[in-house]
């Protein structure tokens, strides 16, 4: 008998959907589970909530937890844009399950994220799901470290098909996110489960992007402006580099021009999986400046990227195979909704990559509007990745 199972469940009725994909996380267990994740795609967000009822029911007292989605993950497979449910259940003996919701107040000028759990010496890992209409996730995230030293957080930011609030142009998830947590559901913040005492966790975040071009010194910005790099205008030195591409690589970055920025600015040369990556959002040919997806200092150094499917299977099937975990038995995994059936042929790539590394290993998850995980020992919210969560066997076990 198995610690960790999956279960996926397709059709309208959401509800009888969740209750079958619970179900068929439960029966292969060795024990009653002690965490549940249940993620839910759908139109309706009063469907999405009678759904994490149903899961909740099927559950038994395992804490559940997890979110809407524009798709979702289970049972080796991926399923997008339709109606369906996965679940993913973990016994974990001894373990601490700390559940908590995080919302935001206004203090003064700013605003305060509230509700999160006090760190424990046994912390192993943390899931965060977060709506981002209404969550400062990337803030809470890129400063978690303050507040969580040394936790790695992983997880995904929730999202919901169909007409935002009040048909918000532009905003077709607004208002639609539903996140569920301890027998409670929510459409804003963001809830999680902070994971400690005797557990064997790891985690890997695959970037699905390589580099083109040479690595560049940032050295005029400001914010998340680039205006030179390596002493030339940052736009001049990007046309510089994309024409001096071959005509398939040219291709690719004209369908998504990324950036990446090292995460080791002492290394000799950065290659690919060394950068943090983010979108090129804009351009100003009057100034010469690039707008990008962060704040980047002057003195980094940074490197063109393009999307490419090889790289991303390439990546995240090497990094699989770095894992120490020695077996995998249980995995969540939280991969963009830029990859599935927009980067690959079928939404079932990721899953099916895990499955070759990992074997007969539980594995469960959706597709994300933005990814959590660690990279270089710091948390980060990231585009176009597979972040996952993997499970190994306690060393006293």
């Amino acid at each position: 008998m198995a610690r960790f199972g999956d279960g996926l469940a397709l059709g309208p009725d959401l509800s009888s959907a969740a209750e079958s994909a619970v179900e068929q996380a439960l029966a292969p267990l060795s024990a009653a589970p002690d965490l549940v994740c249940v993620f839910v795609t759908g139109d309706d967000p009063d469907e999405i909530e009678a759904a994490a009822v149903a899961a909740e029911r099927a559950a038994g007292p395992a804490m559940l937890l997890g979110c809407s989605a524009s798709g979702v993950i289970g049972a080796g497979r991926g399923v997008e844009e339709r109606g369906a449910v996965s679940a993913w259940a973990a016994v974990l003996p001894g373990a601490r399950l700390d559940a908590f919701r995080l919302e935001t107040l206004k203090a003064d000028d700013r605003l305060v994220v509230v509700g999160m759990p006090e760190g424990q010496d046994d912390d192993v890992v943390g899931v965060l799901l977060a709506d981002p209409y209404s969550f400062p996730v990337d803030a809470f995230v890129e400063r978690s470290d303050e507040a969580l030293p040394g936790l790695p957080l992983v997880g995904g930011l929730a999202e919901s098909s169909g007409p935002g609030e009040e048909g918000l142009p532009g905003e077709p998830g607004r208002g639609r996110a539903r996140l569920f947590v301890g027998g409670e559901v929510y459409g804003d913040g963001a809830v999680g489960v902070v994971i400690g005492g005797p557990v064997a966790a790891a985690t890997v975040v695959s970037q699905g992007a390589r580099p083109i071009g040479p690595d560049m010194v940032v050295t005029k910005a400001e914010d998340n402006v680039l205006y030179e790099l390596a002493g030339v205008p940052a736009l001049e030195k990007l046309e510089q580099i994309v024409l001096g591409l071959p005509e398939d690589e040219q291709e690719l970055a004209g369908r998504g021009l990324l950036i990446g920025v090292a995460m080791n600015e002492y290394a000799d040369e950065h290659e690919h999986g060394d950068f943090l990556v983010r979108g090129v959002v804009g351009a100003d040919t009057d100034s010469g400046a690039i707008a990008i997806g962060d704040v980047v200092d002057v003195g980094r150094t940074v490197r063109f990227q393009v999307r490419d499917a090889g790289a991303a299977e390439e990546d995240l099937a090497a990094l699989l195979e770095r894992f120490d975990l020695a077996p995998v038995e249980g995995a969540l995994l939280f991969s963009c909704n830029g990859r599935g059936q927009a980067m690959f042929p079928d939404s079932d790539h990721d899953a099916k990559v895990l499955d070759r590394a990992f074997g007969p290993a539980g594995v469960g998850g959706f597709f994300a509007a933005g990814e959590i995980g660690p990279v270089s020992g710091r948390n980060h919210v990231h585009g176009f990745t597979a972040s996952i969560l993997a499970f190994g066997r306690p060393e006293d076990s």
